[in-house]
């Protein structure tokens, strides 16, 4: 059989690589298509650039850095692979690889990180972050949005079958796609974290600092509360204004390689987490290394956490709702078992996912 995988873009090492990443290992000699690449990232996954196939937008100008500001010829770029040899293609789906060109013959399974955030349940958000509520370039912006829209919903013929990386994301596929879709949790690597029962005295986060990761949040609500230690992993676009909120409790270490990131999780008393995810793999290793997990109660965290079992939710993406919630988790910090918050997150293993994965495209061809 042959197959052919294709991702949005390899730019970064985050979540949705870690999934492309276990689909490769189950069909290594599949052919990978991608909007963009970058070397140091295949070079990562241990993928030969002879094995990658990159649309035109690898060749425009700043696009491996940049390529975002491409976003109003995604769908035209995701169209022109010809993917007609293939009997199975694979996407791995936050943007337009669910969008590929298949014919009747052929079986497409998209697994579906969620629908185009920015042009559908983050719309205004996006424009908002963006600085494009007014004027030309807001028009412009909102217009292509627009397109992008309607050329979503006329590619959705073209998967057979859909699959979510949480019920939160089942249930936005159904509302917008009005399609159904298997869920199949991304996989965890549980077996990279150790950890240690008698956990230090200091909180915990780690991430891109992006608005909708809401770092700020947390350093908001430590640098109210002067007695708590926080630690942050993280770069992006919105360090630097997260620096300036920083009071002396709150120590910003920037990017870090993952033995120095792993060292912190395994000795933090608990991992914040304030984002609004669509699952959210760190919390899950964070339960790995054993520690409890402070989250905002939505999203893919009410699969992934069990709360007062091994962590907690704040119920507003507010200060005074994280600082109410943190205040509690140190009146019962004790009571949260390392052993129960590691094996909750077992559930998240790599091989569940690719034993779960296999049947599932086993099963779309007995359709």
């Amino acid at each position: 059989m042959k197959i052919a995988i294709v991702q949005d873009w390899l730019t970064e090492l985050g979540g949705a690589e870690k999934v492309f990443m276990q689909i490769h290992q189950l069909y290594p000699d599949a052919d990978i298509f991608t909007l963009v690449y970058h070397k140091n990232v295949l070079d990562e996954l241990g993928i030969s650039e002879s094995q990658v196939t990159a649309s035109f937008i690898q060749k425009l100008p700043f696009a491996k850095k940049k390529y975002r500001n491409y976003l109003p010829l995604f769908s035209l770029a995701i169209e022109t692979f010809d993917l007609s040899s293939y009997d199975l293609v694979i996407s791995s789906s936050s943007c337009v690889a669910k969008g590929v060109l298949t014919h009747s013959q052929q079986k497409h399974l998209c697994y579906c990180h969620s629908p185009v955030r920015y042009a559908w349940d983050l719309y205004h958000q996006y424009l908002k972050s963006a600085g494009l509520e007014k004027g030309i370039k807001s028009f412009i912006a909102k217009y292509f949005l627009h397109r992008l829209r309607i050329w979503d919903i006329s590619s959705l013929n073209r998967v057979d079958q859909f699959i979510s990386n949480s019920d939160y994301i089942k249930e936005r596929i159904k509302k917008i796609y009005n399609r159904e879709s298997i869920t199949i949790y991304p996989p965890v690597n549980v077996q990279n974290f150790e950890y240690l029962q008698n956990r230090e005295d200091f909180y915990f986060t780690c991430s891109r600092m992006v608005p909708y990761k809401k770092i700020d949040l947390i350093v908001e609500a430590f640098s109210k509360m002067p007695d708590k230690k926080l630690v942050v992993i993280g770069t992006g676009p919105d360090f630097k204004k997260i620096k300036e909120l920083a009071t002396p409790n709150i120590t910003l270490l920037g990017y870090q390689s993952f033995s120095i990131l792993k060292d912190y999780m395994q000795r933090a008393k608990a991992f914040v987490f304030a984002a609004e995810e669509d699952f959210g793999i760190v919390p899950v290793e964070a339960q790995a290394a054993g520690m409890p997990v402070i989250a905002y109660g939505k999203g893919g965290a009410l699969e992934t956490i069990k709360n007062g079992e091994t962590g907690l939710f704040f119920e507003e993406q507010t200060i005074e709702s994280l600082i109410s919630t943190i205040n509690r988790f140190e009146f019962i910090a004790d009571q949260f078992n390392s052993n129960l918050v590691r094996k909750n997150a077992e559930r998240f293993n790599e091989d569940l996912f690719q034993i779960s994965f296999k049947s599932a495209v086993d099963n779309l061809f007995l359709k």
